[in-house]
């Protein structure tokens, strides 16, 4: 029986890969060879750098040098250069700028070969598609390159062919990767709870995945169905009549990459604000829709006149599922309410820990270690400095990294270094910690309202001071409005799912033999500008329309207390 080539293959297949290279190794020890004389030839010239005391007068010259190495080794040491040009804070300042050209300005290929392609993966010629072509590719990139063209009805589009020879190349190199973890797992000082090859199996199979087209243009589509009603993100249309699995044609993007300061000062658009769309939309993906774009590298973002932000290059996606959804934005708000004893429990839900484990003595460690990350604000928090302490404790306790969360934390870690490279103040909690704190106090499904319940209640006392600070941290927000969330709220509370927190808020308002006044004050202060009577009237009608008289009288005696309280009624 015939096993399949790696050229054949359209999905990764580790095991099909080394079948095909254990029966060829003259391939794998001349590629293995390859990549050894490059690497070692750029760690060789700094090192004899370091030892000249010619660091600085050559530092130009070993990025460029790196830069290089990179391109030369092909598509897989691209996508490596490529996560590392997002972090300006890992990386130095000369290597990053080299390192950013390989996003888009890699070498072409041969436009012959491109037109070769076009013909061969949809049966025509590029003049019977295109009424336009550019003569040379707008851009290159590590599995692709991009041209502009014309469609004959008259649209503007991009058109993107894969490079050639790709999948062998791909797969060689990640058969060598998976072959180096095998090895490497026992020897590396690594906490990962599992083999090593599984996390280099989660990125042949998402690398595998890009190489597809038409798997890129299904993403596109789903990805700008989830934004579909958020002004502020755009995603380009598909012409599916010009797609193939090596060809993709899809609506021009008339922008500018969002690390191009100057161009967005000239567009007098406002940094801050194009970071606020990237990180808060990045949150909806995770948190929300549970679809990320796992690779937003400024490349792949652009921004536009009109202010909104493009995501293009959605060939490396992944889906998360309800639960780590769910367990996600519990993490946040446990690291945020600085509940250690949750986050670890958390950590477990989310496999970073093995169920069963002992927390007892990793409550107080994760206490000691984050408490001192987090610092004395939420604004002081940020992923490299958690990073930079977690790996602390990586060593002293059973944490591992799960193999699914590679890509999860690339996206994180990619998205937080290009708000670095715009704004280097920036601290991603800023953003992140309103958004959770809105979508909680929202309370769109039954499940967040489960968890607002248990950010509320601890020990079966209502934690005022939680409350408040979630209704402040949102309003740092200016497009927050707190009245459909209060419509909500009573909305759920008249129902028989709201049937626990009325009576947790009747004993609330009165534990402890007193009448809480002064903490439903300070609530009051808070939220009244945002309350205008006749805003008010009309959101408890809408509330109380859709709901029995039996319900409504459910809320008569907290309602009193209330009234009592605003009425300035002294405290018992």
């Amino acid at each position: 029986m015939n096993q399949p080539q790696p050229a054949q293959l359209r999905r990764y297949d580790p095991s099909a890969i080394a079948r095909y290279y254990r029966r060829r190794p003259w391939r794998v020890i001349w590629r293995t060879l390859q990549v050894v004389w490059l690497l070692s030839s750029f760690v060789i010239s700094m090192q004899l750098d370091r030892l000249w005391g010619k660091e600085e007068a050559n530092k130009l010259k070993r990025a460029n040098q790196l830069r290089i190495t990179l391109t030369k080794l092909g598509p897989t040491f691209i996508k490596v250069g490529q996560a590392l040009s997002t972090r300006p804070d890992l990386v130095r300042q000369d290597f990053l700028a080299e390192l950013i050209k390989l996003q888009d300005q890699l070498p072409p290929f041969s436009n012959r070969i491109a037109a070769l392609t076009i013909e061969q993966e949809l049966g025509r010629s590029p003049e019977e598609i295109y009424s336009y072509l550019s003569p040379e590719p707008v851009a290159a990139a590590s599995l692709g390159q991009v041209y502009q063209a014309r469609l004959y009805t008259g649209e503007e589009v991009a058109v993107k062919v894969q490079r050639p020879n790709l999948i062998p190349v791909i797969a060689c190199d990640l058969f060598l990767m998976r072959w180096a973890a095998s090895w490497l797992s026992p020897i590396l000082p690594l906490n990962l709870g599992h083999d090593l090859t599984l996390i280099v199996d989660e990125f042949g199979l998402k690398l595998f995945e890009e190489i597809d087209y038409l798997n890129e243009g299904r993403n596109a589509e789903k990805f700008a169905d989830n934004f579909r009603n958020d002004p502020k993100v755009k995603v380009p249309k598909i012409y599916w009549s010009y797609c193939s699995g090596r060809v993709l044609t899809l609506e021009w993007i008339d922008g500018f990459k969002l690390t191009d300061t100057e161009r967005v000062r000239q567009a007098n658009l406002s940094t801050d604000d194009l970071i606020e769309i990237g990180v808060s939309s990045g949150l909806q993906q995770l948190l929300e829709f549970g679809f990320f774009h796992a690779d937003p590298h400024p490349g792949n973002l652009f921004a536009m006149p009109d202010g909104r932000m493009t995501y293009i290059d959605f060939g490396m996606m992944d889906q998360l599922e309800q639960e780590t959804k769910e367990t996600l934005v519990d993490a946040v708000v446990h690291l945020i309410n600085q509940d250690y004893q949750n986050v670890a429990e958390d950590f477990i839900k989310l496999g970073f820990l093995a169920p069963g484990t002992d927390i007892t003595p990793i409550a107080p460690a994760l206490e000691s270690v984050l408490g001192e990350a987090m610092g004395a604000n939420v604004g002081d928090f940020n992923f490299k400095t958690i990073t930079d302490r977690f790996s602390e404790l990586m060593y002293d306790y059973p944490f591992r990294v799960p193999a699914k969360f590679a890509l999860i934390i690339r996206s994180l870690v990619t998205q937080e270094g290009l708000a670095l490279s715009l704004n280097p103040d920036f601290k991603i909690v800023e953003i992140a910690y309103p958004y959770v704190a809105r979508r909680l106090l929202m309370g769109e499904t039954p499940s967040l309202r489960r968890r607002l319940i248990n950010v509320l209640f601890k020990d079966g006392k209502f934690q005022w001071q939680r409350l408040e600070n979630m209704i402040t941290i949102a309003q740092t927000d200016g497009d927050f409005d707190l009245l459909p969330t209060a419509s909500h709220g009573l909305q759920y509370l008249l129902s028989d799912e709201g049937q626990y927190l009325r009576q947790q808020l009747l004993i609330a308002l009165t534990e402890d033999d007193r009448l809480h006044t002064e903490e439903v004050q300070r609530l009051w202060n808070l939220i009244k500008a945002d309350l205008s009577p006749s805003r008010v009237l009309g959101a408890a009608w809408g509330a109380f329309s859709d709901f029995s008289m039996e319900q409504a009288t459910a809320l008569v005696t907290p309602m009193a207390g209330l009234a009592a309280v605003f009425q300035g009624q002294p405290s018992r």
